[in-house]
């Protein structure tokens, strides 16, 4: 797994990319402040509850949270499940709107 930073995605996506952002934050996380990302709660993501992602398996998938640290999670365990291009988003959400 790699890493992405806040502006290295912002640059792609004002450049017109559509990647496939993941939000593994709580439902609450979530209704504060969206980028879009398909929703799947970390603690789903850990019980191995992907199916609404399978077709992501071998390709780009960038994951994020409040603070990057959920997403390392996530990350690695979509990897385990053999997802092939998984990215993290360094600093989450916390980074995205500072």
């Amino acid at each position: 797994m790699t890493n992405i930073t806040t502006t290295q995605l912002k640059e792609r996506i004002s450049q017109g990319e559509s990647p496939n952002l993941l939000d593994v934050r709580e439902p609450d996380e979530r209704s504060e402040y969206n980028i879009g990302g398909t929703f799947i709660p970390l603690g789903n993501v850990m019980s191995m509850q992907t199916d609404d992602i399978a077709e992501w398996q071998n390709q780009e998938v960038i994951v994020y949270c409040r603070s990057g640290r959920r997403s390392l999670q996530a990350g690695m365990m979509l990897e385990s499940l053999g997802f092939t291009n998984v990215k993290n988003l360094e600093g989450g959400m916390l980074a995205w709107n500072s």
